[in-house]
């Protein structure tokens, strides 16, 4: 079983390009079947859109490709911008 609290002091990483996204701060959860649907990822090393004007990376669950010891390895084609 994996805790809220352990995922989000994982680093997200794109196994595509190498690129260090940061580490999450929210989950998109769907309510009526109890599923985590994406995870959201602040861009520009802000904290969850508390401080800068930037987007969010939403990342689909189904793009998690291992969720390590203290990285999260996605795969996502062409360029991250799957923004909020």
């Amino acid at each position: 079983m994996l805790k809220i609290s352990e995922l989000r002091n994982r680093e997200v990483v794109n196994v595509v390009d190498g690129k260090k996204l940061g580490t999450i701060c929210d989950l998109d959860v769907d309510l009526e079947n109890g599923r985590v649907t994406a995870i959201v990822v602040p861009s520009g090393g802000r904290f969850c859109s508390l401080f800068g004007g930037g987007k969010d990376y939403i990342i689909p669950w189904e793009s998690i490709v291992k969720i390590g010891v203290d990285t999260i390895l996605i795969e996502l084609p062409g360029p991250t911008d799957l923004k909020r």
